[in-house]
C-alpha cells in the first residue's frame, strides 16, 4: 500500500502540491510514477487537491486539517481505509516527482525482510551517499548510521561535523514505510523536542528509542522544497 500525505497549506512553499510540472499537478504526478507498485492514496487535507486527484484517475481521501505531520495523515487514512495490522504501508511525498520505482520496491524488500524475522517495531527509510557541497544545504536532511545501518539522527545541519577528516555524508530520501501496527504506535509517541526543534518527525521514532532501518539507494531523483526546485523540475520536462 502506498499513501501519499498532500497538505495545501505548506508553509515554505503553499499550494505547491499542485503546481503544474510537464502538465501535471505535482501530486498527481508522483502518484502516477508509483501507481504500478501497488494501490496508491493520496491523503489530503483539502477538497481541492482530493477533487483534482480524482480528476486524473488517482484515489484521494480527505484528512483532518489538524495533524502535526504527514505520518500522522497517512496513518488517519490506513485507519480510514481499516488496513490489517501487518500491511505494509509506504509514505511517499507529495513532492517527489520524480521518485525512482527501484527505491520504492527496495523500501518494501526491506520491509518485508523485517516483518519475517518478525520485528516488532517496523520502520524504514532510504538514504544515498552526498558531496560536501550538498552536505551544506539545510533542505537536504543528513542522516548519521549505526554498523547495523539503523538511523542514529537525523539533522538539517551537516552532520558528522568533520574534525577527524574523511567524513561520509549521506542524505535522507524523503521515502517511509511501516507495518500498519507500528504506524499506529509511532502515531500513539509523545512528543519529542528535537522534532519540533529540526522539524524533523522521524526524529519522533529514535527520541523514544524506536530503530528506523535505513536501506541504501542510488538516487538522483529530488523534492520539490523551493521555487528553485520547481523551477528545476520543470527545465527536465521541456
Amino acid at each position: 500500500m502506498i499513501i501519499i500525505p498532500a497538505r495545501l497549506a505548506s508553509t515554505r512553499f503553499p499550494q505547491k502540491v499542485l503546481v503544474d510540472i510537464g502538465g501535471l499537478p505535482m501530486v498527481v504526478r508522483t502518484a502516477k510514477r508509483v501507481a504500478h507498485l501497488d494501490r496508491v492514496v493520496v491523503a489530503a487535507d483539502d477538497e481541492k487537491i482530493v477533487e483534482t486527484c480524482k480528476a486524473h484517475g488517482v484515489e484521494a481521501m480527505l484528512t483532518s486539517t489538524t495533524h502535526k505531520s504527514g505520518t500522522d495523515r497517512i496513518h488517519e487514512c490506513a485507519t480510514i481505509l481499516e488496513l490489517d495490522d501487518d500491511e505494509l504501508i509506504i509514505n511517499v511525498q507529495a513532492d517527489e516527482p520524480f521518485i525512482e520505482t527501484d527505491v520504492v520496491e527496495s523500501l518494501q524488500k526491506q520491509l518485508k525482510s523485517l516483518q519475517d524475522k518478525g520485528e516488532e517495531f517496523i520502520m524504514g527509510s532510504c538514504y544515498n551517499a552526498i558531496n560536501d557541497e550538498a552536505a551544506q544545504d539545510p533542505n537536504l536532511v543528513k542522516v548519521v548510521l549505526d554498523a547495523n545501518h539503523n538511523a542514529i539522527y537525523f539533522s538539517r545541519a551537516k552532520i558528522p561535523y568533520n574534525a577527524g577528516g574523511g567524513a561520509q555524508y549521506f542524505g535522507h530520501i524523503g521515502i517511509y514505510g511501516f507495518s500498519k501496527k507500528s504506524l499506529k504506535e509511532f502515531c500513539s509517541l509523545g512528543d519529542a523536542p528535537i522534532e519540533d526543534i529540526e522539524k524533523l518527525e522521524q526524529l519522533r521514532a529514535i527520541y523514544h528509542g524506536k530503530k528506523i532501518t535505513m536501506v541504501k539507494v542510488a538516487s538522483t531523483g529530488f523534492g520539490i522544497d523551493t521555487k528553485e526546485d520547481l523551477e528545476r523540475a520543470i527545465e527536465i520536462f521541456l
